[in-house]
């Protein structure tokens, strides 16, 4: 679960690098968030606000196989207003169960997928 003011590593190349969550209670992979920026590269500003979608958490997710996913850490990618990554590459893993959403973009710019 992500809550407020926790750290997330950003997974694409988008140019943002460490944010913190906002605006948020519990969410989970697949969550549509809002964060600010800690630490990035020349692109984004630190404090700037972007919206962001959730990859990986360190909380346990069940599936309905029975199979327990957790991944190290918590990650998220950069979103648009239309919902699309901003980053034209996704590192490290995803879940499957983006496949069924509408977020199917994200799925062609990662090489795996749990």
């Amino acid at each position: 679960m992500i809550q407020s003011y926790t750290l997330l590593n950003a997974a694409d190349n988008s140019g943002a690098q460490k944010l913190m969550c906002i605006n948020m209670r519990n969410g989970s992979i697949g969550s549509i968030l809002v964060s600010v920026i800690k630490k990035s590269f020349l692109i984004f500003k630190k404090s700037e606000m972007l919206s962001t979608i959730i990859i990986r958490t360190r909380k346990e997710f069940k599936r309905k196989n029975g199979i327990i996913i957790k991944y190290d850490d918590n990650a998220v990618i950069v979103i648009d207003k239309k919902g699309n990554p901003k980053g034209s590459r996704i590192f490290g893993a995803i879940a499957q169960e983006f496949r069924k959403s509408s977020l199917s973009k994200i799925i062609s710019l990662t090489n795996e997928i749990i």
